[in-house]
């Protein structure tokens, strides 16, 4: 049984700013998976980290430009 879970604003652009947020806090975070990973000699992991960070760094950016196309 799946539950409705709406967002309490329902605005396009909150979710566009949210989004951006969440990825680029994401960049952060795994900043310290990457240096866990390494110090504890598995590079293996350090690189799958790095793989999402940089997913998450091309979301975050994309997000900023398309927020900037929106205020102009």
């Amino acid at each position: 049984m799946a539950t409705d879970i709406s967002s309490p604003v329902k605005d396009k652009n909150y979710n566009l700013i949210w989004a951006i947020e969440a990825s680029l806090s994401n960049v952060w975070k795994l900043e310290t998976y990457v240096q866990d990973a390494r110090e504890q000699g598995d590079e293996e992991l350090a690189d799958w980290f790095r793989k999402i960070q940089e997913n998450n760094r091309t979301a975050g950016q994309q997000g900023k430009e398309m927020l900037l196309q929106r205020l102009q």
